[in-house]
């Protein structure tokens, strides 16, 4: 059973007023970006009840999805992916983009050829385990171990 929502929940966090995310971007509930980079938070003035945040999350997940069924290597890692190592790269893609995740090329041909343990590493050498170190971790334990046990007390 997958616990996307969950780890996207733990992850995230909730915000129900907009604010500016680390990378300059107008964010708000579960990490949903609202606009272009620099753009002034003065230009945001609602809230997002959590209820509204939850279905607009879910709904967000689901287009993410149909887009990483168009990307041939993100639809082969996934192929050999259990369900948590499916919920880690849709975490992913939610974080940086399907794009972003796109772009872990040598990662994504590490799953495909199942080798998690080198997966796991790979991704602990990019950039974006430099800016969210603590959910880097997280995840590339749940690659290379193919359980949620990083998420024990958490979410399990």
């Amino acid at each position: 059973m997958s616990e996307i929502i969950k780890i996207l929940k733990f992850e995230e966090g909730y915000r129900a007023k907009p604010y500016i995310d680390t990378e300059g971007f107008p964010t708000v509930a579960y990490g949903i970006k609202l606009g272009p980079r620099g753009c002034p938070i003065e230009h945001y003035t609602f809230t997002v009840p959590e209820a509204v945040g939850s279905i607009w999350l879910e709904n967000l997940l689901a287009n993410n999805r149909l887009q990483m069924n168009g990307i041939p290597a993100i639809v082969d890692a996934l192929q050999h992916c259990n369900q948590p190592r499916s919920d880690i790269l849709y975490s992913m893609a939610w974080q940086m983009g399907v794009d972003g995740l796109a772009g872990f090329k040598n990662t994504l041909a590490l799953i495909a050829q199942e080798n998690f343990t080198a997966a796991a590493s790979s991704m602990l050498m990019s950039k974006w385990a430099r800016q969210t170190p603590n959910r880097a971790k997280r995840h590339a334990e749940a690659m290379r171990s193919g359980s949620y046990q990083s998420y024990k007390g958490v979410i399990i």
